[in-house]
């Protein structure tokens, strides 16, 4: 009985450190969570302003370089497409906006593309524009996946924006 509880414990804790680390963070930044790190720390009324602001890709890009001068274009870029297909917000509560906020491209892979094949092999290593990733919709297994246009919108932003990853970049324990 000991043993087994020598055993167990540990791999218990190891099971849970495990399961709160963030086994996707090899994956770059989605537009949500690169959104959110920009306006978690601007007053309630700034980040309403910003939440609630209609604009195009290209003044978001703005937006995003006025916010963060060191930001690299991949994410000015990403955070700038799911912006302007996301954003304005309807309606934002100051205790949960970050919740508010829709699924980015990230988030939607995630979510939809393990499913029926490898992340790594039917996702990762794609190289595809806008024009490709949206036409992926359009193959008759794909059709069946829930999301409306706008999340397709956002997904093929931003997945012609940050995929294919370079094979060295994804853990062994994700490849094939």
């Amino acid at each position: 009985m000991r043993w087994s509880l020598l055993i167990a414990v540990p791999v218990c804790l190891a099971t849970v450190l495990w399961a709160e680390e963030d086994q996707f963070a090899f994956i770059p930044d989605g537009g949500r969570s690169l959104l959110a790190g920009l306006v978690a720390g601007l007053e309630p009324d700034a980040r309403h302003s910003v939440l609630t602001r209609k604009a195009g890709s290209a003044d978001w890009a703005d937006w995003a370089r006025a916010q963060a001068p060191d930001m690299a274009e991949t994410p000015v870029e990403t955070l700038a497409g799911y912006a302007a297909l996301n954003l304005p917000l309807a309606e934002v509560t100051d205790e949960d906006w970050a919740a508010q906020l829709p699924p980015d491209g990230k988030d939607l892979a995630i979510a939809q593309c393990q499913f029926c094949h490898s992340l790594f092999t039917g996702y990762l290593m794609h190289d595809r524009d806008l024009t490709g990733w949206k036409g992926t919709f359009k193959a008759p297994f794909h059709t069946e996946i829930p999301m409306n246009e706008v999340e397709r919108d956002t997904f093929a932003s931003y997945s012609a924006l940050n995929m294919p990853l370079s094979f060295e970049d994804v853990p062994p324990e994700w490849r094939f």
